[in-house]
């Protein structure tokens, strides 16, 4: 039974099946330790939670501790401290790769449709997957195979670093990194170029035209509306201010507005898949910053609310390309942790977590 991370399900009726997912991972002899803490309604990507508590990263828990991100907090915050092998989360803007990234651990956003999401809370039907976050690809690979449904993990598809072509995208992916996250993607462009990896950086105003979708709230808004219309009319009290004040959002969203919502996304899956066409993935910073301490992120609401569009700033364009993304940490031992992601279209899974692995290999050797 989950709660969704809020206080206005308490009185919910009991679920009376696991979810799909949970199943598979049961049946594949998973021994479930228990559940971990969400942002609310996995509404945020800061990992602040006023009802349960935020879990610290484990980075720096000293003078306050520092956010974990989200909204799959828990699961990083336990997969980084070793309490278990593999965390479960959704991502809808960037939930399992955002977390994984300031956590330093690994996490993988799969094609939207290749993990079923019976019996997962949803936030928006658009833009939601489920996804791993564990310690590293290959272990992320092993556990999408279960959660997917295949018979076996299709390691024949790893394949070598030498000659595997990389698009680093010239776009707002880049814009305003933080010292540490802009040096730590230079030196790992770098060692990916010397170990045989061929880089292009390639200007792609496509990518910048389709995250302006987002504008206005983008599907999340209409589509969050949707699901607590009901429930907020009579718990609005018991809802995170913040995460309240998203989902309501969308209630005056426009059919009309929403429709075309979906003929935009159309066009610039189009685009991006000729864009990335020629490129066995692309690759970019997964956060523009390392992790904030908790005060910073919680010391008001409007600096509460731009730390979480920037740091859902770079995910979130994967699931508005309906892609897949993997997030492998890429900063030095003892800085603050800063993930890569390598990112494809849909439907590339198997092959994006073949370069994923790679890439890894490559900056742990």
């Amino acid at each position: 039974v989950t709660l969704a991370g809020s206080k206005a399900l308490v009185g919910a009726p009991v679920a009376q099946m696991d979810a799909l997912a949970v199943a598979r991972l049961r049946a594949a002899g998973a021994v479930i330790v228990g559940r971990t803490t969400t942002v609310e309604f996995a509404f945020g990507g800061v990992g602040l939670n006023p009802h349960y508590g935020t879990p610290k990263n484990p980075f720096d828990r000293s003078s306050g501790g520092r956010v974990p991100g989200g909204s799959s907090a828990g699961a990083a915050v336990s997969v980084a401290d070793a309490m278990c092998i593999m965390g479960l989360g959704t991502d809808t803007r960037g939930s399992v790769r955002i977390p994984a990234a300031l956590c330093g651990v690994t996490g993988f956003k799969p094609t939207a449709s290749r993990i079923p999401k019976d019996g997962v809370f949803p936030l928006s039907y658009t833009l939601d997957s489920v996804g791993p976050i564990a310690n590293s690809v290959k272990c992320c690979a092993i556990y999408d195979a279960i959660l997917a449904g295949l018979d076996t993990v299709e390691t024949s598809t790893f394949v070598p670093l030498p000659g595997l072509r990389l698009l680093v995208p010239r776009c707002f992916l880049l814009d305003d990194l933080d010292p540490l996250v802009a040096a730590a993607f230079s030196r790992t462009v770098a060692a990916l170029e010397k170990a045989g990896a061929r880089v292009v950086t390639q200007t792609a105003p496509q990518l910048t035209n389709a995250a302006s979708i987002y504008d206005n709230g983008g599907f999340a808004a209409p589509e969050a509306w949707h699901v607590h219309r009901h429930l907020y009319s009579k718990y609005n009290d018991l809802y995170d201010p913040r995460v309240a004040s998203r989902i309501s959002g969308g209630k005056d969203f426009n059919a009309a507005d929403y429709i075309q919502l979906g003929y935009a996304r159309e066009a610039a899956i189009r685009e991006a898949r000729a864009l990335l066409r020629p490129f066995d993935a692309m690759i970019y910073p997964t956060v523009p910053v390392t992790a904030p301490t908790i005060t910073e992120a919680d010391a008001s609401d409007e600096a509460y609310s731009k730390l979480n569009l920037l740091l859902l700033r770079n995910t979130g364009l994967t699931n508005l390309l309906d892609g897949c993304a993997v997030s492998v940490p890429c900063h030095q031992p003892g800085e603050a942790p800063v993930g890569l992601s390598v990112a494809g279209m849909g439907g590339d899974d198997s092959h994006i977590l073949a370069v994923a692995s790679a890439i890894q290999d490559c900056l742990e050797a």
